[in-house]
C-alpha cells in the first residue's frame, strides 16, 4: 500500500526557505538539485515509511511518534499515520534542534 504523503504548512515553509536560501547564496540550479533530492525522499516515505529512524531528541523524553529520514544537511521529520506519511519539519540539522522541536513539534510556542 503506498501512503500519501502530506506536509504541514510549517514543513511546506521549511522548503521554500530551503530553496530561497540556496538559490541566494548557491544558486537557483542548486536550489532545484536541493528540492528534487528532498522531493526523492517523500516518494520514498510512500513507498516505506518505517524505514526512518526514530528523532533521538524526542525519543530521550519519551516520544516515539516522529521518525526522521535525511538527505544531508537535512533532517525530514514526519509522524505515520494509517494511510498518510505527515511531514512536519524539514531543517538544516546543523540548527539548534532541541529549540526547533521543542517549538514546531511540541507546540511550546503555541
Amino acid at each position: 500500500m503506498a501512503f500519501t504523503v502530506l506536509l504541514t504548512e510549517d514543513a511546506a515553509g521549511d522548503l521554500s526557505d530551503i530553496y530561497t536560501y540556496t538559490a541566494e547564496h548557491d544558486s537557483p540550479k542548486k536550489a532545484k538539485y536541493v528540492l528534487d533530492r528532498i522531493e526523492k525522499k517523500f516518494i520514498s516515505l510512500s513507498e516505506l515509511p518505517e524505514r526512518g529512524v526514530y528523532v533521538k531528541e524526542l525519543q530521550a523524553l519519551g516520544i516515539h511518534d516522529f521518525r526522521e529520514v535525511f538527505f544531508k544537511p537535512y533532517r525530514i521529520m514526519y509522524r505515520i499515520d494509517t494511510e498518510n506519511v505527515y511531514v512536519y519539519l524539514i531543517a538544516d540539522g546543523r540548527r539548534d534542534m532541541q529549540t526547533l522541536l521543542q517549538h514546531r513539534i511540541l507546540g511550546a510556542d503555541r
